[in-house]
């Protein structure tokens, strides 16, 4: 998935955890650009996160889409969080609120959108920003966000959408990195 020479992303230990729900996420529809709302129940599943993520962190940031900055207000209230552009979620130009069903592959260039080498050197440039000087951050953002970071550690951006709004602790370790539900065992 990576060519030679393109970023890789640092090995540092963070936080990743999708949005909560949105309409068009209930509706199974491309949700890229469109800048819409946490649902009633988005809201709810960002509260209960916030069980998870009780606890100081070294930097909170989030995309400048107002269903991540939501979920990081409700998810861990009283702390900062830092909109960063670079963690916007993909642009998909005209696929973007049609159904998921008719969504190009992640590594072609869907109509009018943004190419994978494109997003994936944006979502690189913001994540590495964040992890060069924080020790443990919170990052808020999207399914396609993930997609990169999957990428990186495992070579392919293919595999199951997270779920909204539950936190996963990314590090890396001896054996490579390891990805697990944040508040599990060990986690």
């Amino acid at each position: 998935m990576i060519a030679k020479g393109d970023a890789v992303l640092l090995a540092r230990p963070f936080v990743f955890i999708r949005h909560g729900e949105t309409s068009l996420n209930r509706a199974q529809c491309i949700c890229g650009r469109s800048d819409v709302p946490l649902t009633t129940l988005g809201e709810t599943q960002a509260r209960q996160a916030a069980t998870w993520l009780a606890r100081p962190w070294s930097r909170v940031v989030t995309s400048t889409l107002q269903r991540a900055w939501r979920t990081a207000e409700l998810a861990v209230q009283g702390q900062l969080a830092t909109r960063l552009g670079g963690l916007d979620e993909r642009d998909w130009g005209r696929l973007d609120q049609m159904p998921l069903a008719q969504q190009t592959a992640y590594e072609a260039t869907p109509p009018e959108g943004e190419s994978w080498a494109s997003f994936q050197a944006r979502v690189l440039a913001a994540l590495n920003g964040v992890l060069v000087d924080s020790e443990m951050p919170l990052v808020v953002a999207h399914s396609g966000v993930f997609r990169v970071i999957r990428a990186q550690l495992i070579g392919t951006p293919h595999g199951p959408r997270l779920p909204n709004a539950v936190p996963f602790l990314i590090r890396p370790g001896p054996l490579g990195w390891t990805i697990e539900r944040h508040g599990s065992a060990g986690g």
